[in-house]
């Protein structure tokens, strides 16, 4: 299964939105959570409906519009998200409100607004799009099984252009009780140091990306998506390595033809560890990057690692602060390997130059 990435759109901590510049100038955050930079919205909704709005739904309206507009498509055939918190803001304020009311006279609104699959039905309004929607709530999993969905419906005929994103939000209440479960460092660092920086914990972050993957190739594309593997609390290095090399098998490729791979390395010893010592076993001579300290930690960072990629195999070059000390990337850069994991749910994504 294969599809070219045509349109790309993204709001990330980043000055990743309608910037021409590929991580040039790098935001650095010191309070161990890295907050998107939002656009302004309204090129993107009408000013009323965006005050009823909570920003994910915002952001995630704003970024797909865009990915459709890289793309040259005014229409998906499909629109597929992967979410694993959904609408966050929603949900909290209607559960302060059932604290707060006692639990009477409760306006349905946030109730409705907070449900996961939102954002894609907001997109399907503004675009007035009848076609397949759906969302995936898998936890770690949930943008990688968006594009899993995608893939299959475009190996068997039944869409052309699909709008498939990513997108999870940090709120100031959900950032404390993760900071409660232990989620996050307890010393304060800055992100840009969080390769160095092992402890326990991480930093987190949020993020809303869209792409719109087409069946057919096209002069404009970004790079080309060749698979999608996902492994369930493996119990070594070993399980990912067998699923890579399913993975390249089935493009008939080896880990020769890997230019790059790109590691969701957090700063948290408890999955470093596991990272580092894949690394040593079956990658010891090819380049290495990362994107955590970019993006934060959240469930669906995988997007950001996929527009990252994206870029990376379309401008052919790869930005320093995607690098930490490693070999050099030779040129050209044929593919690259996204290899993420988010608590028990690692994934593997493969990427190729078109």
């Amino acid at each position: 299964m294969k599809a070219y990435i045509r349109g790309a759109g993204i709001i990330s901590p980043q000055q990743t939105f309608l910037s021409t510049k590929f991580l040039e100038e790098v935001v650095v955050s010191e309070n161990n959570f890295l907050k998107c930079i939002e656009p302004s919205y309204k090129d993107y909704l009408d000013p009323v409906m965006a005050r009823r709005m909570g920003r994910i739904v915002k952001m995630g309206i704003a970024a797909a519009t865009e990915a459709l507009k890289d793309a040259n498509i005014q229409m998906p055939d499909a629109i597929i998200t992967g979410t694993a918190l959904g609408c966050l803001g929603d949900t909290e304020k209607f559960l302060s409100a059932i604290i707060a009311d006692d639990e009477q006279f409760l306006t349905p609104t946030s109730f409705i607004q907070s449900i996961q699959n939102t954002v894609s039905a907001q997109i399907a309004l503004q675009l007035k799009c009848m076609n397949h929607n759906f969302t995936f709530v898998h936890k770690g999993f949930s943008f990688e099984s968006a594009l899993l969905d995608s893939l299959m419906m475009i190996e068997e005929n039944d869409a052309e252009n699909i709008l498939v994103g990513g997108l999870d939000e940090m709120t100031e209440k959900n950032l404390f009780i993760y900071n409660r479960q232990g989620n996050w460092k307890k010393e304060k660092i800055k992100s840009s140091e969080l390769y160095s920086h092992r402890s326990h914990g991480t930093i987190g972050g949020e993020g809303a990306a869209f792409f719109v993957l087409s069946k057919n190739a096209s002069s404009n594309d970004y790079a080309k998506l060749l698979g999608v593997k996902t492994i369930y609390n493996p119990a070594s290095p070993d399980e990912i390595n067998i699923q890579i090399d399913s993975l390249l098998k089935e493009n008939s490729l080896s880990k020769n033809d890997i230019s790059l791979v790109l590691y969701g390395i957090n700063g948290d010893t408890a999955t470093d560890n596991f990272y580092d010592q894949f690394k040593s076993q079956f990658f010891p001579n090819t380049p290495s990057g990362a994107f955590k300290h970019l993006c934060g930690e959240y469930q669906t960072s995988g997007s950001f690692a996929m527009w990252m990629t994206a870029m990376i195999l379309k401008n052919q070059s790869v930005p320093d602060a995607v690098m930490h000390p490693s070999q050099p990337v030779a040129l050209p850069i044929k593919s690259v390997l996204i290899y993420n994991n988010y608590e028990n749910n690692h994934s593997v994504m493969l990427v190729g130059r078109v």
